[in-house]
């Protein structure tokens, strides 16, 4: 039978390649000269963390962020900028996770949405991931159209296509 799998992560060399690029450019900004402002990537948990002088500085680092991760490939949803800034003593901080995964929530909307969309699919949660399953390649393709048109607050990508 033919099968794909849903998946929401984002690939770490490529998250390191974008937060090196910001990092660089950030560096040679004429606005950020001579203010502190530290960028740094926890590669175990895929959080991002921000270190600036002020609440504008930190909208323009966000900016940056976003337009970088872009270019690289990455979706911009894939951040997660809901955690407020928060002053500590000259700096102002911000941690912003990264998408790793889907949770169990966004997995439970992705098999919601299949089954009313009244296809010949089956969905099952796999921990991280959901596989749709099919006896028809062309149902599979249905399924992935519908759900690039979902406007999900996620990023999701398509992968392991057997038939």
């Amino acid at each position: 039978m033919p099968s794909f799998d849903i998946a929401s992560k984002v690939d770490l060399q490529t998250l390191d390649n974008a937060i090196n690029t910001v990092k660089k450019e950030i560096s040679n900004r004429f606005d950020f000269k001579d203010s502190h402002v530290s960028i740094e990537l926890n590669k175990k948990d895929y959080i991002v963390n921000i270190e600036v002088e002020s609440d504008m500085k930190m909208k323009q680092v966000i900016d940056v962020i976003i337009s970088r991760a872009i270019k690289q490939g990455i979706d911009g949803n894939a951040f997660n900028f809901e955690k407020d800034a928060y002053p500590s003593g000259k700096v102002v901080k911000k941690e912003v996770s990264v998408t790793n995964g889907l949770k169990q929530d966004d997995a439970k909307k992705i098999v919601k949405l299949i089954k009313d969309s009244g296809l010949k699919v089956q969905a099952q949660i796999m921990d991280e991931i959901v596989r749709v399953t099919a006896k028809k390649i062309d149902d599979l393709q249905e399924v992935i159209a519908m759900l690039r048109g979902a406007n999900l607050a996620f990023p999701l990508q398509f992968t392991n296509m057997k038939s």
